[in-house]
């Protein structure tokens, strides 16, 4: 596999990057510990511009700051008290932009990801939704703000190609607050992978 770099990451174009993602692997490696799995489904965030952001109209907080460093970075934040969930910053510094991962299809270290998440068996729910996705592979708001340039936590890519009619796009989940931001086409989903969070009929739906 080869680790995306940095020219990856510092395009303009969030949305194009969150397909992107689609079909590159995600890993983790904490010690001796190695999990991976491959994105089925992303999310892009446009920043300033985008009411579903948490930088929409250029709020900066504590928490958002890392939004406005050079793409490359984690963000990981903390959802209804309970669910970590990993973004990849995009962009120059100081344009906020963000790609959320909201499901993987697992591929390496299956029982250390069943240890995490206190699952019995692995089926779909293993990874299937972004608080899954980081708890199974064990990132937590601890490491925002770390480099996914470096060695333990970073995007790679290997052999695998989706072909682009499997690559969907559909308006993102959760963001009703968003307006007709909501309604943009801004989630992308592997075709037909069971690890894809939402319902079935919305896999289908297509806006690309």
């Amino acid at each position: 596999m080869k680790k995306l770099d940095k020219d990856f990451y510092n395009r303009a174009d969030v949305v194009k990057i969150a397909k992107e993602l689609i079909g590159k692997v995600l890993v983790t490696q904490f010690g001796q510990v190695i999990t991976s799995g491959r994105i089925v489904e992303t999310e892009a965030y446009a920043g300033a511009i985008d009411r579903a952001s948490h930088a929409f109209g250029g709020r900066r907080t504590n928490r958002t700051e890392v939004m406005y460093q050079p793409g490359g970075m984690a963000y990981v934040y903390l959802c209804y008290g309970i669910h970590h969930l990993f973004n990849v910053v995009t962009n120059q510094k100081d344009i906020p932009h963000a790609v959320l991962i909201r499901a993987i299809d697992p591929l390496q270290g299956i029982n250390v990801m069943l240890e995490r998440t206190g699952k019995k068996k692995a089926d779909y729910t293993l990874t299937k939704g972004p608080g899954n996705v980081s708890k199974a592979l064990g990132i937590h708001t601890g490491h925002t703000g770390w480099n996914l340039l470096e060695d333990e936590i970073y995007i790679a890519s290997d052999e695998f190609a989706p072909a682009k009619k499997d690559i969907i796009a559909t308006p993102r989940i959760g963001v009703d607050y968003a307006g007709e931001d909501a309604r943009l086409p801004y989630r992308f989903i592997l075709k037909d992978n069971p690890y894809v969070s939402g319902k079935k009929a919305e896999r289908l739906k297509s806006n690309a």
